[in-house]
């Protein structure tokens, strides 16, 4: 799916984001299918540095257009997990990640890449995850999933073969080897040849 597929869902919460303040940025298949081979998805991902201080503006900003539930984003901010809103007019489900404290998903933060799309003669401007990351946090879902998720595992064989050549193999290893990832990279390699 692309980006402009999901622009009438996606826009105005990066709008929203962007008026309040929000620091974000895109993960999951959008990524995945930005960095890599493009595929059919049944909702967005966004990792967001959300604080309980934006949650009134957030939700005056959307409700009209969303289903939006202001103690579940309280909670999720509380618990540092995520909640999810839903685009009305497309019944799109935006699953939102609150920014966790852990080492690697503060540094796969930093190292966000804004990315610039023209929709229907519009400039549309947006955060996502570089495609070390999104291979790094797709690897984790995999390995936390069980192993057994085709899909997952297409996604990042794809990112892997479209942006082999301009990868940060030491940023790669360096978190493949802390995030114990490393017999899942092996395998990655010799099945990507």
């Amino acid at each position: 799916m692309r980006i402009n597929e999901l622009f009438p869902a996606l826009a105005p919460v990066v709008s929203a984001f962007d008026k309040i303040g929000i620091l974000y940025y895109i993960g999951g298949s959008i990524s995945s299918s930005i960095h890599g081979i493009p595929r059919t998805t049944m909702d967005i991902d966004i990792i967001a540095d959300i604080k309980q201080e934006h949650v009134e503006a957030l939700y005056l900003f959307l409700e009209p257009g969303y289903y939006i539930d202001k103690d579940m984003i309280r909670e999720a901010i509380r618990h540092q997990a995520s909640f999810n809103i839903i685009h009305f007019d497309s019944m799109m489900k935006i699953d939102i990640f609150v920014l966790k404290k852990r080492e690697f998903d503060r540094e796969a933060f930093k190292r966000k890449k804004l990315d610039v799309q023209d929709i229907e003669g519009s400039r549309f401007e947006y955060f996502i995850s570089s495609p070390e990351d999104i291979i790094l946090s797709k690897l984790e879902w995999y390995k936390m999933g069980g192993e057994v998720s085709e899909r997952q595992w297409r996604d990042i064989i794809g990112v892997l073969k479209v942006q082999e050549n301009n990868l940060d193999m030491e940023y790669l290893e360096k978190w493949i080897d802390r995030l114990q990832l490393s017999d899942l990279w092996k395998k990655l390699l010799d099945e990507k040849k």
